[in-house]
């Protein structure tokens, strides 16, 4: 199925690893521009999972607000899992993590109950040396991953554990929007999250979610998780370290198999190289405009040198529940 493209665009270059690219013509108006085409770059998005968007020349977050209010409902963070930068109700800076490590291939808040639907970038200051944005189509992921392995995880689900303890990732206050005891309570129970406070003031929190779904569109079946990202193995020289100061319980973020049973660092391993070999990148311009289909499509950051600056908006909420999961949530 094909979507029609406004004239006014040049055509979309479809090549084997790269995202797509659809190059404009220069426009002194951007969120004019934006508006008229909202409904064709959101059906190519629908289409192709993502597309990168060149020639806007995007230049303030206040014009890059106005694009993305344009192109999609946004969304306020919650269960975040670093800290980022609010420029904006619903607009943000990319997730504050060291530029020197590599952001493994994620789906965003694929945890929550109301995961965003399509996410937005925009890149105002691209950086000297790498900082891609990586992209890999979901469903080829799912297709290449050992079935064994994906019938255990569609039928136990995955766990995520969180400590937040002050030092890394999102503060208590960051995640929830409040740092005052019934306030995240109450959240934990509305949001099938359990929960325990630590003798030192700290959070636990366990949540138990399918690493599998439909897209609620298209009905494609998706490899829709955080499992690899923020498991334990994911950096084992990290994990020593992290070890050694919060012990094996307190890590900051680690992930299981639904029922409790440890993941391997041999299963990160295999989804990191299916990742791998299906991802596409381009470097980023300043000026970029990036559609990303975010349960089709999962993308990640790679290691960069010099300043970077991109925006990020969530838009367009979708309840997992629409999603044929295949567990039944637990938690609070």
């Amino acid at each position: 199925m094909t979507y029609p493209t406004p004239t006014s665009l040049l055509d979309v270059n479809l090549q084997p690893g790269k995202p797509p690219i659809l190059r404009v013509e220069a426009t002194s108006d951007a969120v004019r521009w934006a508006a008229e085409h909202r409904s064709a770059l959101r059906a190519f998005v629908a289409e192709h999972g993502s597309l990168l968007v060149r020639g806007l020349a995007l230049r303030d977050a206040a014009e890059t607000e106005a694009v993305f209010r344009q192109l999609g409902s946004l969304m306020t963070e919650r269960e975040a899992f670093a800290p980022r930068r609010r420029y904006a109700e619903g607009v943000y800076s990319a997730s504050k993590w060291p530029p020197n490590e590599h952001m493994c291939v994620h789906h965003e808040l694929s945890y929550r109950l109301e995961p965003p639907g399509l996410i937005l970038f925009a890149c105002l200051v691209a950086s000297t040396a790498g900082g891609e944005t990586p992209v890999a189509d979901s469903p080829n992921v799912l297709n290449a991953l050992p079935a064994d392995l994906v019938e255990r995880f569609e039928r136990v689900g995955w766990l995520l554990i969180r400590n937040y303890n002050g030092d890394i990732g999102a503060s208590v206050a960051d995640a929830f929007g409040a740092d005052d005891r019934r306030a995240v309570e109450g959240y934990c129970h509305a949001n099938a999250i359990q929960f325990e406070w630590q003798p030192n003031g700290g959070l636990r929190t366990w949540q138990r979610r399918s690493a599998v779904v439909r897209h609620p569109r298209t009905g494609q079946r998706c490899w829709f998780n955080q499992i690899a990202f923020l498991n334990e193995w994911t950096d084992p020289e990290l994990r020593e370290y992290l070890v050694d100061v919060y012990g094996e319980d307190g890590l900051p973020f680690n992930t299981r198999f639904g029922n409790g049973d440890p993941i391997g660092a041999d299963v990160i391993q295999v989804i990191d190289e299916v990742y791998e070999k299906n991802t596409a990148r381009e470097r980023w311009q300043s000026g970029d405009l990036f559609l990303v289909d975010n349960i089709r499509t999962a993308h990640g950051r790679e290691s960069f040198d010099g300043p970077r600056e991109v925006l990020v908006a969530m838009t367009d909420a979708v309840h997992l529940g629409d999603c044929s999961p295949t567990i039944e949530v637990t938690g609070g």
